[in-house]
């Protein structure tokens, strides 16, 4: 997201209060990574959207207006944009996963004898990345207009 003249604004308003201004600046572009994580309804995959995991990624700059919040796990981008539940490229057209059920639930365990046989097929992707991030950029805009409004009511 690019947001022309804001920096040079930003910088001006800085300047005039000695510096101050960044470090609410910062703190509100912190904040705005956290709210886009509560726009993302996952269950377990949200966990791995928390700052400071070690499959996060979750950083935030004052001077440009840059926060990136995401995930190194793999299977994240399979849940959003969908994914054969066998890879094609193995020519199987099915496959066995070790494992138990409990209630409506799969719980995967390499050790166990039993488990469930995968068919090969598409699965659809629930988009909730995208649906989150269309959210997001909604919350953004009225966010930074409201904290605009306020530093120059402030300052």
């Amino acid at each position: 997201m690019r947001i022309d003249g804001l920096d040079e604004f930003i910088q001006a308003l800085d300047e005039a209060i000695d510096g101050g201004l960044q470090n609410q600046y910062q703190l509100w572009l912190e904040a705005m990574g956290f709210e886009f994580l509560d726009t993302v309804e996952t269950r377990r995959l949200l966990n791995s959207f928390q700052k400071g995991d070690a499959d996060n990624i979750f950083s935030t700059s004052a001077g440009n207006l840059t926060l990136d919040v995401g995930t190194n796990l793999e299977y994240a981008s399979f849940v959003n944009d969908g994914h054969f539940t066998i890879d094609p490229s193995k020519n199987q057209d099915r496959r066995w996963v070790p494992g138990r059920w409990i209630g409506d639930r799969f719980q995967y365990d390499p050790n166990a004898e039993t488990g469930m046989l995968l068919k090969f097929q598409w699965v659809d992707g629930s988009g909730y990345w995208d649906s989150a991030l269309a959210i997001f950029e909604r919350m953004f805009e009225r966010s930074l207009d409201r904290k605009l409004q306020e530093w120059l009511d402030e300052f």
